[in-house]
């Protein structure tokens, strides 16, 4: 048996996130399919981040356990194949050594929040991110958005069904900038609390706006209160776009 490491790409939109559920299609229904038709092998993958319904992935590792001998090549080509009728690509498949987790061994994980912020509605961009048709301050979104870096107690920022034992995290990075019409927003950290991004990005878009200061932000951050800081953005802004790893070979 060899477990493979796969790097996904998806469009999130239709499905119901990546875990398996009973109420509609999920990317892991999808890619375990595709292994049992490849190899006639039923396995369970497991991803790096169990994104949400509508929330696309750039680079999303998961592992899959298969027993046919066979290349890493192959496995891509394969699954490929079988995901064609799907949004979902193999970028990337390769030999992992046997320990090797996507959850579990990630050092990083890192997100990209997409506003479009213009008067036009979109049409290819729908879907694909948060159409914001008023003005948004993007400097002052960064100002806000350097107040959040470090490591705190996030629960304003934690979705109220989240699951993590702790609302402690480190957050590395969350940039914000504007590349013409689109605001980014960039977050990393080893590890993220339920809708945090989304979370964050809700409120950074109340600064951008005018509604909200920096100190504003830092001050419902002290709060520890889901209630006190913005809402909670839509999924279709949102992307998977790495996953960090030390060394993973066989």
């Amino acid at each position: 048996m060899t477990r493979y490491k796969l790097t996904l790409e998806y469009d999130g939109g239709g499905f119901v996130g990546w875990q398996r559920q009973d109420n509609g299609p999920s990317i892991q229904a999808a890619l375990e399919d595709a292994i049992l038709a490849f190899c006639g092998e039923q396995t369970v993958t497991a991803a790096a981040g169990r994104t949400d319904a509508g929330v696309h992935a750039l680079g999303q590792v998961v592992h899959a356990d298969i027993l046919k001998p066979t290349t890493a090549e192959t496995v891509r080509g394969a699954l490929n194949f079988h995901l064609r009728p799907h949004a979902i690509v193999v970028l990337e498949a390769e030999a992992a050594a046997p320990d090797f987790h996507a959850r579990f061994s990630a050092t990083s994980r890192a997100y990209l929040y997409r506003i479009a912020n213009r008067r036009a509605w979109l049409a290819l961009e729908r879907g694909r991110a948060w159409w914001v048709a008023h003005a948004l301050d993007e400097q002052a979104m960064a100002e806000a958005a350097r107040r959040l870096v470090g490591t705190h107690d996030f629960t304003s920022f934690r979705s109220t069904q989240c699951q993590s034992a702790s609302p402690v995290k480190t957050l590395d990075v969350l940039e914000v900038t504007r590349a013409g019409e689109e605001i980014r927003i960039v977050a990393r950290a080893r590890s993220f609390l339920h809708h945090q991004v989304r979370n964050f990005a809700g409120t950074l878009k109340l600064v951008g706006e005018g509604k909200w200061t920096p100190d504003d932000v830092e001050r419902a951050l002290k709060r520890r209160e889901r209630s006190a800081a913005g809402p909670t953005a839509p999924p279709e802004g949102l992307y998977l776009t790495a996953v960090g790893y030390a060394c993973h070979q066989p």
